[in-house]
């Protein structure tokens, strides 16, 4: 077994998954993997089943407290920004199934003219009004509809874009594992690191991830529902 100053590797990510709620790759190997008892129960057949209850009660009920914000801001979209008012784009899903991902539009149409980037906290390609419904998260209010048609869970790791999952996993060590579960319309990393532009930003968000996939619990599914919630709450005093 690998040793990390002479600590197994399994006892290290242990410690580092207790301290801080991820587990740093750096101490990670296939072995490591292979030990971790959480890993195993990711097609636990009950466990997803219960996910998907939750999925849908959870989202119906959302959806439906979320209708009238989410017309408003459709309204509100097209009165000051134009069409379209929604997107549809292709994500990678569990195990790199693509299917369409659904949001408001908050950027200038010619905001990929050049070519797909990663989002930033303060991207210049948002609109004024796209600005105040991201940090609201009411931009990705359609991805309800992908929750209850099971295309997400409301808790996962965010799906990417195909060339972006390409891209990083060419050059980021087990960042495939993030597919083995269904997407998330929130996550473990995203409550820990919003976003993500740099390799190393990257790298740490998916280290979240890989938390959250081995401990993935009703506890840490809750526990994240409510930081999110949390984090609309405070970008709303704001």
């Amino acid at each position: 077994m690998l040793l990390f100053s002479g600590v197994p590797v399994v006892v290290a990510s242990e410690m580092w998954g207790w301290l801080d709620g991820r587990l740093p790759i750096s101490e990670l190997s296939p072995a490591a993997f292979l030990h971790q008892p959480g890993f195993g129960a990711i097609h636990w057949e009950m466990f997803n089943r219960l996910t998907r209850v939750l999925d849908v009660v959870i989202g119906a009920v959302m959806l439906a407290l979320a209708l009238p914000i989410l017309l408003l801001a459709a309204v509100t979209v097209l009165v000051f920004d134009g069409r379209p008012v929604f997107f549809l784009q292709a994500r990678a899903g569990q195990f790199g199934r693509s299917f369409r991902l659904f949001k408001l539009r908050t950027m200038r149409r010619d905001a990929e003219a050049n070519g797909p980037v990663f989002a930033a906290e303060d991207d210049p390609r948002a609109t004024r009004l796209g600005r105040i419904l991201r940090r609201l998260r009411v931009d990705e209010l359609p991805q309800l509809f992908n929750v209850l048609k099971g295309d997400m869970s409301l808790v996962g790791p965010r799906p990417e874009r195909p060339e972006f999952v390409a891209e990083l996993a060419a050059t980021i060590p087990y960042y495939t594992f993030r597919l083995a579960v269904p997407p998330g319309l929130t996550g473990w990393a995203q409550v820990n690191v919003r976003y993500a532009r740099t390799h190393e930003e990257q790298q740490r968000k998916l280290e979240y991830d890989l938390y959250f996939i081995r401990e993935r619990s009703v506890g840490i599914y809750l526990v994240t529902l409510l930081r999110t919630l949390s984090a609309a709450l405070v970008g709303a005093g704001h």
